[in-house]
């Protein structure tokens, strides 16, 4: 049977093998939005793709979860719910600015026994490897996957990464261990940063000039009336 792929069919299949895991809903907003019915528009499309064979599904959750047609997780696996925090993860940072070379389950050392962040990308011109916790663990436990982050930057094997620019100095990635529990970990070598989502870091970030800001407003209002400076 011959057939013909849009540019969005490719797209969406190339989405759903990288991140292993998709919901329709994301699905929607990330590549159905600007249209009149999006969401018929997606599932008429989802439906396609998979009497194609393109793609494999599973109704265990409600949307609909798609998956890559070679995917190696059951699908009642637990698994599809770490993967969807991923992608929750990434979802967040469209959101303020699309992130750039995005790798799931990065494994930068390629070896077993190193470090093995959820997210590595590019957010904002900075390098994040994300590590994301579901659960509460041990500050023990935590700590032990800080002093991984350490060995591989003492190996100094981070420096020829693929994603490194090459017109100026190699660049080691910031830690950011999202949670809700905060853990006393820290390193003198590398930065850690430990938010309870995207919107907490953003949050923290424009602290300063929200305040900077707002002292602005307060300085130049008049009678009554604040005027907003931008």
């Amino acid at each position: 049977m011959s057939f013909r792929l849009s540019q969005r069919d490719k797209d969406i299949i190339a989405f759903i093998n990288q991140f292993r895991a998709v919901d329709r809903d994301s699905l929607v907003d990330l590549f159905f939005k600007q249209l009149k019915s999006p969401v018929n528009a997606c599932n008429s499309v989802m439906v396609r793709l998979y009497r194609l064979g393109l793609i494999e599904r599973t109704q265990q959750y409600s949307p609909t979860v798609y998956l890559p047609v070679d995917a190696k997780i059951k699908k009642n696996s637990q698994k599809i719910l770490h993967f969807l925090s991923i992608l929750d993860v990434y979802k967040q940072m469209c959101t303020y600015s699309i992130p750039k070379q995005v790798i799931v389950e990065d494994k930068p050392t390629g070896r077993k026994g190193g470090i093995e962040p959820d997210l590595f990308c590019i957010f904002k011109g900075s390098p994040f490897w994300i590590e994301i916790q579901r659960n509460q663990y041990s500050e023990q436990k935590t700590q032990d996957k800080i002093h991984l982050y350490e060995e591989f930057f003492f190996s100094d094997e981070w420096k020829t990464l693929h994603w490194q620019p090459e017109d100026r100095a190699a660049i080691f990635p910031s830690v950011m261990v999202i949670t809700p529990v905060r853990y006393a970990v820290t390193s003198e070598h590398i930065r850690i940063i430990q938010v309870s989502s995207i919107h907490e870091l953003m949050e923290k970030y424009k602290g300063p000039v929200k305040q900077q800001k707002e002292s602005r407003i307060k300085n130049n209002s008049s009678n009554g009336i604040k005027i907003n400076l931008t």
